[in-house]
């Protein structure tokens, strides 16, 4: 069964500098738009989620290794602190679809 999401009717939020994202939450399930700018501000995030990179490259950096992804590229991240990572834009901006355990 496919879904149709109106994300356009959805507000921006910005919930740290450089990123905006659209939520919507469901299902025991967070879904997200997400639009990170290369002046996103370094941070470390322990949050687990799966989605997929809409346009633009980005370097996500865990503890022990380093991975550049590109559009159409899949991302899994586990979550726990054993798993921390942090983003870096390579572009002008990356767009991004991610879906998060609520």
């Amino acid at each position: 069964m496919n879904y149709k999401i109106d994300f356009e009717s959805i507000p921006w939020e910005a919930p740290i500098p450089g990123v905006r994202h659209r939520v919507i939450k469901g299902g025991g399930k967070l879904l997200r738009v997400v639009e990170y700018g290369h002046d996103m501000e370094p941070h470390w995030c322990e949050k687990g989620h799966w989605g997929y990179i809409i346009d633009g490259r980005m370097e996500i950096s865990f503890e022990n290794e380093v991975h550049v992804y590109n559009p159409g590229d899949g991302v899994f991240i586990p979550p726990g602190g054993e798993h921390r990572h942090m983003g870096k834009v390579l572009t002008d901006t990356v767009r991004a679809v991610f879906v998060e355990e609520t």
